[in-house]
């Protein structure tokens, strides 16, 4: 006799328990249409219908009832034992390389779902002002600023580079208006030059401004994207908001836009 394909049961297990293929297609992350084929494929192999298609879900013939009796709880039981050798073997260790404000202003209001998704998997997360791509290591992952052409490694696009002047509304009321042309404005410093990123320079010659048009002595300087968010909570200034870090500060009105974004 021809030995039965194996790999429907899962599927077959997901669907009785869910009494509906859609259902068992969203916990297995699978399409419909790939656990319809899934159970044709096993009715096909047994020679029997196990699935009764109703006009809501799905519910299971006799033949399928007794089948369901048997693998429901072989299934359960290698689940079981899988993670007992994986638990025996240690977590899964995910590193993930990036900076400082992206791992503070982005990343750490997202790691929960994460965490949902990958419960079995341990996220170390190591901040480093810069991230030497050449020494990751095959299984690590990073986040860095730049432009793709300027990575070696395969990457994709996660926030696409795009700033507006932000302030608190506490002291975009305590300076009045003309915020850029009279409040002092915080930098954040670059080692390299030109600056790999959108400096005060930059957004004032875009949006048709001369960069020297205003008196800067009253500004501030950080080398850290995060003691600028500091500096600007703490009501010392208008700074260069990168939206997807600032979007959460904006969206709960604890920063407002103090000017109009770059073309």
């Amino acid at each position: 006799m021809r030995r039965v394909d194996l790999g429907w049961i899962r599927i077959f297990v997901e669907a009785a328990r869910a009494g509906s293929l859609s259902e068992a297609a969203k916990r297995l992350n699978l399409t419909q249409p790939a656990v319809s084929y899934q159970i044709r494929r096993a009715e096909a192999e047994l020679g029997v219908p196990l699935l009764r298609r109703l006009h809501r879900g799905v519910e299971l013939t006799e033949a399928g009832r007794q089948l369901h009796e048997i693998l429901s709880q072989s299934v359960t039981k290698i689940d079981a034992l899988a993670r007992t050798f994986q638990g025996a073997q240690g977590p899964r260790v995910l590193k993930l390389y990036t900076d400082y404000a992206f791992s503070g202003l982005w990343l750490i209001p997202r790691i929960h779902r994460f965490r949902e998704l990958h419960p079995d998997i341990d996220l170390q997360v190591i901040a480093t002002q810069h991230t030497a791509l050449r020494d990751l290591k095959p299984d690590d992952t990073a986040v860095v600023f730049g432009a793709a052409d300027d990575c070696a490694m395969p990457c994709d696009l996660l926030l696409a580079e795009c700033v507006v002047p932000v302030c608190t509304p506490a002291f975009a009321k305590e300076q009045g208006g003309d915020l850029l042309g009279r409040a002092p404005l915080i930098h954040l410093d670059s080692p390299l030059a030109p600056s790999p990123w959108f400096t005060w320079s930059e957004y004032l010659h875009r949006r048709g401004l001369d960069p020297n048009w205003r008196d800067q002595r009253a500004s501030l300087h950080f080398n850290t994207y995060s003691l600028v968010i500091e500096a600007v909570l703490a009501g010392q200034g208008v700074a260069l908001g990168w939206r997807g870090l600032v979007d959460g500060f904006l969206a709960r009105k604890i920063l407002i836009e103090a000017g109009p974004p770059p073309v």
